[in-house]
């Protein structure tokens, strides 16, 4: 099963985070995001690029609306032509599974507004 047909499940304090092994398996159905650290925890990162404010800031709705149907909420950083999308789990201070699974929707969400053949970054 992709990423992106999975739905989070819920996660609290004291869930195990993926492993390194888990994490390389997971990336490749990610290709575009990396993997930051900020303050000690690490985070999936991926910049967004658009010709116009108002397409960055449709692009902010939908993942917006795709987080809450799955009540797990981003770091998004919208700026005119850029929308920054950072995923983690703040509950246990790391990456969970839901984190891959929500950044691959995000890239789908992305994939639903570019117009074919729109240049990705």
């Amino acid at each position: 099963m992709t990423l992106v047909r999975e739905r989070c499940v819920a996660c609290r304090a004291g869930a195990p985070r993926v492993t390194s092994e888990e994490a390389a398996a997971l990336k490749p159905q990610i290709p575009e995001w990396k993997t930051e650290e900020v303050d000690g925890v690490p985070r999936l990162v991926r910049a967004f690029k658009f010709p116009d404010f108002a397409g960055a800031l449709a692009f902010t709705n939908k993942v917006g609306q795709a987080a809450e149907a799955e009540d797990h909420h981003p770091r998004i950083v919208l700026e005119w032509g850029r929308v920054q999308v950072e995923w983690w789990t703040h509950k246990i201070k790391g990456l969970h599974r839901n984190d891959f699974v929500m950044a691959a929707k995000t890239d789908e969400v992305y994939a639903s507004v570019q117009p074919v053949g729109a240049r990705r970054k």
